[in-house]
């Protein structure tokens, strides 16, 4: 089973008008960071975690040709607002966009995407059926999903267990019983949005201290903005097993 790293960056933090500072400006690929949002590939299906707004370049990009599901983290525009372009997939592959999500997720896609639910359907929008789920395990194509409720300041989210991987993005608080679904981990991606604190975000420390604790033997950070730093001056700084990930980075995890 392989994961890619379809983005590893946020909205948070990054400015919406030409920015000189050193991330924005770095030639290095790694610092090139797209929204924050994974694949999960296995005996020939792709599964998507998040489609932000970015999702059609990482398609692109990965040169995919096929999707099996996708599955959401929660509502906020940086993890959904790209589901519109799974209309390529619908005409190419003839397949109705299987979407995993929570009843507030699904309330977030009706509204964004009014159009896609209709009655009267418009030629050519999306076709989506919508899978409901709740902290009870699901399949995707074969891929076994654990949710884990996370927090985002008050705002639950979706982490994802499947098998040894363990992926959370957008949080800053795990209730103890949902982090009893994380121990074990041995592949864990987790938040770390700067190195300032920040009131619904693991900032570098934080994600560093949860990382010790869970003890997995490798933790790949994700969900950077731009304040946090350079690639290659803060993967120095990390503890042993802990890695920035980047935009197209590929592990392997066990089945």
């Amino acid at each position: 089973m392989t994961v890619t790293f379809l983005g590893t960056g946020t909205s948070q933090g990054v400015p919406v008008i030409a920015c000189d500072c050193d991330v924005c400006t770095s030639s290095d690929s790694r610092d090139k960071r797209l929204r924050s949002s994974i694949m999960v590939s296995h005996e020939g299906h792709n599964v998507i975690v998040d489609s932000g707004p970015d999702f059609r370049q990482q398609m692109l990009r990965e040169k995919v040709k096929a999707i099996s599901g996708i599955v959401f983290t929660h509502e906020h525009k940086d993890h959904i607002a790209g589901l519109d372009e799974v209309r390529a997939f619908n005409y190419f592959n003839q397949w109705r966009a299987q979407v995993y999500c929570s009843a507030l997720v699904e309330s977030a896609l009706r509204r964004e995407f009014a159009y896609a639910f209709a009655e009267m359907k418009y030629p050519g929008i999306p076709e989506i059926d919508l899978n409901h789920i709740t902290l009870q395990p699901f399949e995707v194509a074969g891929i076994r999903f654990i949710p884990i409720e996370v927090l985002h300041f008050k705002l639950p989210v979706f982490a994802y267990r499947i098998g040894d991987f363990t992926y959370i993005t957008d949080a800053n608080f795990i209730q103890p019983e949902e982090m009893e679904k994380i121990r074990g981990t041995k592949i864990l991606v987790l938040n770390a949005l700067r190195r300032e604190k920040h009131p619904s975000h693991f900032n570098l420390e934080e994600a560093i201290n949860l990382a010790k604790e869970i003890g997995a033997e490798a933790t790949y950070l994700t969900h950077i903005s731009h304040q946090l730093g350079k690639h290659e001056d803060v993967q120095p700084e990390l503890p042993e097993g802990i890695f920035l990930a980047y935009d197209g980075l590929k592990i392997e995890i066990p089945a």
